[in-house]
């Protein structure tokens, strides 16, 4: 018996192989993220919220393919009783379809850079939603780091003489789409289906009036085009449950820290390949909010190497 109580050990912490699984997961969910600026650019012939109904429709099929192969609809039909749990996910739907629809605006109208304080500002966001709705507490470390990322979000928010809305916005309605599914009692999986439901009769009626009225920019698009936009489903699923998956298993504030890949990804993408403007101003702010990075990643592997001793 005891020979086998031995044997059974997992040579790790099974909360660490989680967490570590986690991170994994945001990291691959935020990389991909950062790439989107190139896939929407190059479907600048569509209009935003046309390219956002496809992302619903096809997203949706994606799922069905992935849920009917698995044999895996049981959990349907309880939740579709569930009216606080509907309620809940409509609300995260909204958001997540508001972040959506304001993101392939800004891309296609120029504003990548914008974009992509958007998504520096999130990790903020994110703490801040952390500390006021799960009870996570920060070490003076970490509030060093989100003073100083606060103080580079006020710097270029000055230099711009008006308040970054894109920015905000994208913020605002990522951090609380981020809460939610960190809360959320269903899996990934399951989660990102019931949102895509919710939204699909929505989506549909605006394509079938597109239709309707002659306006369906699908219709006349090039054959290449209509691929990128089939490809919506798998390119929004995919991030979307790594991203999910990768919440329920980390603390929010690690979440928050993760999140910089993307905007980093995108800033680049829009100063190096589409030549954006980006000053010196802007860099002061922009390299406040590194500078609050790189803070923050210091004390969490100082808290690692400790927690591991």
């Amino acid at each position: 018996m005891v020979r086998r109580c031995r044997q059974a050990t997992p040579p790790f912490p099974v909360p660490l192989i989680t967490m570590n699984y986690g991170v994994a997961y945001a990291l691959l969910a935020f990389t991909i993220w950062g790439l989107f600026p190139v896939y929407f650019k190059s479907l600048h012939q569509i209009s935003p919220l046309e390219i956002l109904a496809h992302r619903m429709v096809w997203s949706m099929l994606f799922l069905f393919i992935v849920l009917t192969v698995r044999l895996q609809w049981r959990w349907l039909v309880p939740v579709l009783r569930d009216r606080r749990l509907l309620g809940r996910f409509a609300v995260s739907a909204a958001l997540l379809s508001a972040n959506w629809g304001i993101y392939i605006w800004a891309v296609n109208a120029g504003h990548i850079v914008e974009a992509s304080l958007g998504y520096f500002v999130t990790p903020l966001i994110s703490v801040l939603f952390g500390l006021g709705f799960l009870g996570e507490r920060l070490r003076v470390a970490q509030w060093l780091a989100v003073a100083i990322a606060a103080a580079g979000v006020l710097w270029l928010t000055w230099e711009n003489g008006r308040p970054p809305w894109i920015s905000i916005c994208l913020a605002l309605t990522f951090g609380g789409y981020g809460l939610l599914r960190k809360t959320a009692k269903l899996g990934a999986l399951e989660g990102l289906t019931l949102e895509t439901i919710l939204l699909l009769p929505v989506a549909l009626l605006y394509l079938a009036a597109l239709s309707l009225h002659g306006d369906s920019g699908f219709g006349a698009a090039s054959t290449g085009v209509k691929v990128l936009l089939a490809l919506a489903g798998p390119i929004t699923a995919v991030p979307l449950l790594l991203f999910a998956a990768g919440a329920r298993r980390i603390p929010l504030s690690m979440l928050g820290l993760l999140q910089y890949v993307t905007p980093t990804l995108q800033l680049l993408i829009g100063v190096l390949i589409y030549r954006e403007p980006f000053g010196g101003a802007q860099l002061i702010g922009y390299g406040a909010i590194w500078l609050a990075l790189v803070v923050y990643s210091l004390e969490g592997l100082t808290r690692m190497r400790l927690v591991r001793q």
